[in-house]
């Protein structure tokens, strides 16, 4: 793409900037050794921390949504991704939460990396909007974590 003079490239934002030094840190915390039961349970122990951290309605989603999460989808190991709560199967990021502060976006959202079984068709949805949890929201939420590691 061209550049013009009402275009200019000011780059990354400083949420951008966090969330690049966020995700060089759990590489590095990644690569120490230590056992892999260890690693597992120091990155749930990551993730429940950095619940914990977010702001009040970004945390009650987030707590919400790691529940239902790893009660159906056990096979997916939670993990910090960039800063945000992920979580993978065999090592690799299947799907996340990104709460609304992280961005400073209006809405959270629950997405799915392309190791996600979501296929329905010639499209389908890989991030999903996230303004409040109701009963009906987590089951669907439930089933899409089901569906993706199918």
């Amino acid at each position: 793409m061209a550049a013009t003079e009402s275009s200019t490239y000011e780059g990354f934002t400083a949420e951008e900037r966090a969330a690049m030094k966020d995700h060089a840190q759990e590489q590095k915390k990644a690569a120490r050794a230590g056992s892999k039961a260890d690693k597992a349970a120091e990155a749930a122990r990551d993730v429940v921390a950095k619940i914990a951290e977010m702001q009040d309605s970004d945390r009650v989603m987030a707590e919400r949504v790691h529940a239902v999460i790893t009660a159906n989808a056990p096979a997916l190991a939670p993990k910090l991704w960039y800063g945000m709560p992920a979580y993978a199967l065999d090592g690799k990021v299947v799907c996340h939460f990104q709460p609304a502060e992280k961005f400073k976006t209006r809405y959270a959202t629950l997405g799915f990396s392309d190791l996600a079984t979501l296929d329905e068709g010639s499209m389908w949805a890989v991030a999903f909007a996230l303004t409040e949890l109701t009963p009906e929201v987590e089951a669907r939420i439930a089933e899409l974590v089901k569906k993706a590691v199918s």
